[in-house]
């Protein structure tokens, strides 16, 4: 029994320590001026493209609107910081591509479980592939309506 409570109590620990690990990420739809000007990845043009258009649809909207003429790089280094979380159960391969470091083997993953009923079997799932820490980057990316 005790085995049972320290394995529980190591399993809490890996989550809590993947969850202080997750990255903060600002909501492009709901991140107030101030906060979106913090960024320094944003130009102002880009800034006023939020605010002018959002609430943005999807994440292939906030792209279409947010990251055209930018670089692979740039495309990352900014979704790192402000995005548009994706729909878990309705996403497109194209808006799930655009979660920064994903490949397109993840991207299979992400589909296969569907349809999510929790984010805690996303975690699950994705977890028989990657480690917490990563689980946790990319559940900041996801959410589930």
């Amino acid at each position: 029994m005790r085995l049972l409570h320290l394995a529980a109590f190591a399993a809490m620990a890996l989550a809590a320590t993947a969850e202080a690990q997750a990255p903060a990420r600002l909501n492009a739809n709901t991140a107030s001026a101030a906060e979106l000007d913090a960024v320094p990845e944003l130009t102002d043009a880009q800034l006023k493209t939020i605010t002018s258009k959002r609430p943005f649809a999807g994440t292939a909207a906030y792209d279409a609107a947010v990251g055209v003429g930018l670089s692979a790089e740039q495309k990352t280094a900014l979704y790192a910081k402000v995005f548009v979380p994706i729909d878990l159960n309705k996403a497109t391969r194209d808006e799930i591509m655009l979660i920064p470091g994903m490949t397109r083997r993840m991207a299979h993953e992400f589909e296969e479980y569907r349809p999510y009923t929790s984010l805690g079997q996303f975690d699950k799932e994705i977890g028989k592939y990657v480690d917490a820490a990563e689980v946790a980057r990319l559940r900041s990316y996801v959410e589930l309506k």
